[in-house]
């Protein structure tokens, strides 16, 4: 991995886990701290630098490889970059590890029940009355993290929360960030964190993250 001045938080999850809003969140929280920071949102990238890809494994591998050039070159500018994909295999998150300065996994935990609850646009519904084909966590995989550096827990702690132990990470990673002299080191997982399923990315013209 080659040296950098900035970071790149890339937060991986099911669609309706929360990464997103917890991506923004910091993000928020990062400029009004004055550090210069861009959020990178799975949804936009697929809709510019992806657009044309499909939505088979190498397409899907190919929109990571994509969102990681951009955000290396950002990083390389001192800028705390975050990135809200689903990302959903090994494969991807190996990948982002030995390619990616900085990186840094924020995993978004939340059970497949919870996130189809969460599911306003009616998605995980047409997936399984198979309308949508290879959607994440009814008809294609997600491997879930077992190497994050940061595990969230969406379902049971609000966004706040969230937010707070990732920001305590950064204060305790002078690489990555400088916020304060002292914080609590935040555990890297949880182990209550833990879901019995199968995801992955669902098609970006029904308007769900990658």
């Amino acid at each position: 991995m080659e040296s950098s001045s900035g970071s790149v938080l890339w937060f991986t999850g099911l669609s309706g886990s929360g990464k997103t809003t917890t991506a923004q969140q910091l993000f928020n929280r990062l400029t009004a701290a004055g550090r210069p920071a861009e959020l990178l949102d799975g949804d936009a990238i697929r809709t510019t630098i992806g657009k044309g890809l499909g939505f088979s494994r190498e397409d899907r591998l190919e929109n990571i490889r994509r969102i990681a050039y951009v955000a290396n070159l950002l990083a390389k500018h001192g800028i705390v970059v975050i990135v809200s994909a689903i990302t959903p295999y090994h494969e991807m998150r190996t990948y982002l590890r030995h390619h990616v300065n900085g990186y840094v996994e924020v995993y978004a935990c939340c059970s497949l029940e919870v996130c189809e609850s969460r599911d306003v646009k009616g998605l995980y519904a047409k997936a399984r009355r198979q309308e949508i084909q290879s959607f994440t966590g009814i008809s294609d995989a997600y491997d879930v993290p077992d190497r994050a550096d940061i595990v969230i827990d969406t379902h049971r702690h609000a966004v706040e929360e969230n937010v707070a132990r990732i920001w305590d990470y950064l204060r305790q990673s002078p690489r990555i960030l400088s916020i304060a002299a002292h914080g609590h080191p935040a555990a890297a997982g949880e182990e209550t964190c833990v879901r019995e399923i199968a995801v992955e990315e669902e098609p970006m013209p029904e308007g769900v993250n990658e």
